[in-house]
């Protein structure tokens, strides 16, 4: 297959989790998009896109036109035009979010939830479009690094259990939303319907690219993965384990 889009999960796929774009990985991209459209989808916000991705991205200016970025699962996109420029956003309203803060917080009273002894910034986060629980905190890679990847880790397996209790708790409290179990700490809830097939969707609408003309590269293309909602579209996908296969994969797409 000869896509004409290549689309990108972010965090384990092109970037360890919320860990900044490697210089490798970042030459690997800057190459494909002399050759292709490339589109990143993810459930961090905009100002965590341009943290992690954009500010790190060694690339002509002149390929920029040919990356597209949908931050909060597609809920908003990003397009360069001699700036990086907003196309939509999709916000729930503010009534609708504050709900959620404090659907959470009754969940957690309710299971007796015990937290770390240390977080990282927000626990609960308003990123507009959605609310996300992270249970470390929302900054602890910005401040570990490479430790805070290592305890998000290990908290998952720990608390994969937990982690599914709560997002089902949520889920039958909020039935008009959508609560998904994404990353290694985080919940996200969003409007009705939004998943990557969402996204993909938005993605075909906008780029105006069919979806038999798109290949996805992900890292969780499997029954509960946060990227296996992409198969209900048809489009074609290949997993990978982790930015390493990513970027071995980057450099066999044909051309």
């Amino acid at each position: 297959m000869k896509p004409d889009l290549v689309v990108f999960d972010l965090d384990g796929t092109l970037t360890e989790t919320k860990t900044p774009l490697a210089p490798d990985m970042s030459d690997a991209l800057a190459d494909l998009l002399k050759e292709k459209k490339v589109a990143i989808i993810g459930g961090g916000s905009w100002k965590q896109f341009k943290k992690q991705f954009v500010s790190r991205l060694r690339c002509s200016r002149k390929l920029l036109p040919n990356l597209f970025l949908f931050p909060t699962t597609a809920t908003s996109f990003y397009r360069y035009r001699g700036g990086w420029k907003k196309v939509y956003a999709k916000e729930l309203p503010k009534k609708e979010r504050r709900k959620i803060e404090k659907a959470f917080e009754e969940v957690l009273k309710e299971i007796h939830y015990v937290p770390p002894e240390k977080v990282y910034g927000k626990v609960i986060e308003d990123r507009k479009s959605q609310v996300t629980f992270s249970a470390l905190g929302q900054d602890i890679v910005a401040r570990l690094g490479e430790k805070g990847v290592r305890l998000k880790e290990a908290w998952t397996k720990k608390n994969g259990p937990l982690k599914l209790t709560i997002t089902k708790l949520m889920q039958k409290r909020l039935p008009n939303l959508e609560v998904h179990a994404a990353g290694f700490t985080s919940i996200d809830v969003t409007e009705k319907g939004i998943d990557k097939a969402y996204g993909i969707r938005q993605i075909e609408r906008h780029l105006h690219i069919p979806v038999k003309k798109m290949i996805f590269i992900g890292d969780a293309i499997f029954p509960g993965g946060n990227d296996y909602a992409v198969t209900k579209t048809g489009v074609k996908t290949v997993k990978v384990s982790g930015p390493k296969e990513t970027k071995r994969i980057i450099k066999k797409i044909p051309s």
